[in-house]
This record gives structure tokens, C-alpha cells and sequence, in this order.
């Protein structure tokens, strides 16, 4: 196994587009049809998942490092703008939400996040929407308590907090 090919290390939190944050807990070489493969071992405690990735196909499967700290700030700023929501059909607009969040970028999870937030004084949401929220919500707190060494609790409570403070006022 060369050293330089190897992109993450055990110990490494990645971010994996389907899946969310995981831990690298292995790097091992298995052989498979007579052929021996790298393979990243990467666990993910939030679904009780193991999944092996040959180290050939991390860029085709968009497996990547955390966000960097730019990028985290870029999605914060996201999470503070205006809602965006079409007026089309909400089924179109969950498919839209779906690939956003299964994308694995932090600033379009940050999109759905914010679009999808709802204040107290804010209509209810429709089962759906709440699912969808709390996916999306879910992944951007993993990936941020990831990143600042935190409980999922406390940066997902973070990210409230913003949406709170910058949710538009509900028409009384």
C-alpha cells in the first residue's frame, strides 16, 4: 500500500455524501477475485454503520475532508439569510431538498436547514418537511461537532440559535 495514495488516516473524520460524518477507523487490503484492494474502514455511529471504501474511489463516491473553517463560516452566513421556498409542488421541492443534503456540500445542507426552519410562531410543518428538516439539520450539526470537538446536542443547539435569531417575523 503506497503512503502517498492514502488520503485520510485512521482517526480522520470524513464527510461521506450519502451518508454524512464517519470516522476512518482502518485502512485494510482485501482480496477480492485474486485482486488485492485498499480499503477505508469507516464507521458511522449515528446510523450503527461500517462501510469499507476502496481508496481508488474516494473522488467518484465524493468522500471528502470536514468542511473547512471558510466553508462552515459560508454555511453560518447561508443559515442567516432569507428563506427561499418555491412556490412549486412540494414533491418536487423535497426531491430538490433530497439532493441537496445527499450532495454532501455544507452550504446547500445549510440551504434546506434554513428553508425548511421553523420559528414557534411559524405555521407547522407537514411530516415530510419536519423529516426533511431534521435530516438536514442532523447532518450539518455532525459535521459541525465534528469539526469543533463537540456533542451533536450542542452544535445542533448552535445552529438553532442562529436560525432563531435571524427568523423572519411571523404576520400576526
Amino acid at each position: 500500500m503506497s503512503a502517498k495514495a492514502l488520503k485520510f488516516g485512521v482517526g480522520d473524520y470524513v464527510v461521506y455524501p450519502k451518508h454524512g460524518v464517519g470516522l476512518v477507523i482502518d485502512v485494510e487490503t482485501q482480496s477480492i477475485a485474486g485482486t488485492n484492494l485498499d480499503l477505508y474502514v469507516i464507521r458511522f455511529e449515528k446510523e450503527r454503520m461500517t462501510l469499507r471504501v476502496p481508496t481508488n474511489k474516494i473522488e467518484s463516491a465524493g468522500m471528502r475532508k470536514l468542511s473547512s473553517s471558510i466553508a462552515m463560516q459560508e454555511a453560518f452566513t447561508t443559515l442567516k439569510g432569507k428563506p427561499k421556498v418555491k412556490r412549486t409542488m412540494w414533491s418536487r421541492r423535497a426531491q430538490e431538498y433530497e439532493a441537496k443534503i445527499n450532495s454532501g456540500d455544507i452550504v446547500s445542507i445549510a440551504e434546506v436547514v434554513r428553508d425548511l426552519f421553523r420559528a414557534t410562531d411559524q405555521p407547522e410543518q407537514s411530516f415530510s418537511e419536519r423529516q426533511i428538516y431534521e435530516a438536514a439539520v442532523g447532518r450539518l450539526a455532525r459535521e459541525l461537532a465534528a469539526k469543533e470537538e463537540t456533542d451533536e446536542k450542542t452544535a445542533q443547539d448552535k445552529i438553532e440559535k442562529v436560525l432563531l435569531a435571524h427568523a423572519p417575523v411571523a404576520a400576526a
